[in-house]
This record gives C-alpha cells, sequence and structure tokens, in this order.
C-alpha cells in the first residue's frame, strides 16, 4: 500500500519536471529501483493509472529497472553483489557488510511529447 504516497510523489515530480520543459503528454517513466527497497513496479503502474487521470501523465507507462544489492566487507575488503535473501559476502562469507546500494529509487528519465510531437531530450532527465 505504501506505493500509493510514492506514485502519487512520483506522478507530481513528472508533471511538474514535463510542465517545465513544456511537454503535452507524459509516455513513459523510467524508474530505477534498489532490490531492498521493497516497491513493486506493477503496483505504481496501477495507481498511476487511477492518479494520471485528466492530467499530461494519463496512459503513462511505468518501465523499471532492478538495481542490485552492493556491499564492502569490513572484513575482508571485497566489494560484490548480494542477494536480498544471502546477506553474506561473497567473497569470505562475513556479515559484517557495509551496505552501498541496494535502496535507490529516482526516476532515470521521462518519454514525453512536446507540442504533439514525441521528443527525446535525454541528458537532461527527460528522454
Amino acid at each position: 500500500m505504501h506505493e500509493l504516497s510514492i506514485t502519487e510523489h512520483l506522478l507530481n515530480d513528472c508533471i511538474r519536471e514535463a510542465s517545465a520543459r513544456h511537454a503535452s503528454r507524459i509516455r513513459v517513466i523510467r524508474l530505477c529501483i534498489g532490490q531492498l527497497r521493497g516497491i513493486v513496479p506493477d503496483c505504481i503502474q496501477i495507481y498511476l493509472d487511477m492518479l494520471a487521470e485528466g492530467t499530461i501523465a494519463e496512459g503513462a507507462r511505468i518501465e523499471s529497472e532492478t538495481l542490485p544489492v552492493k556491499v564492502h566487507c569490513l572484513d575482508c575488503g571485497s566489494e560484490g553483489e548480494i542477494t536480498p535473501h544471502h546477506l553474506q559476502c561473497p567473497h569470505c562469507g562475513s556479515l559484517k557488510l557495509k551496505l552501498l546500494s541496494g535502496k535507490e529509487f529516482y526516476i532515470k528519465s521521462l518519454e514525453v511529447d512536446i507540442d504533439g510531437d514525441k521528443s527525446t531530450a535525454s541528458g537532461n532527465g527527460l528522454e
């Protein structure tokens, strides 16, 4: 259920950014979501479909990229990827780990129409 609140903020941010670029429609919202975040992209899509009615984001599609959990081992000094179900250093098996990534959640890019034309303006977080 926390996806509802997340989607409300996401939608507001996307509309604000797209409007600042004079976009007439948001087609795709690309997200990066860390494995430890506990966010279900399908739930975001369902809430977006509901919340975006009557806005420039109506009909927008969510595309998501899942980011791995990366850690630094405080015992052996190695860095590596782990899964949320196997929380040990992949090199020495230690449990003394410093989290480097895996909790991210951000908008990677937007695909929008500007003045009725599909626009790609990458490099600014907007495609």
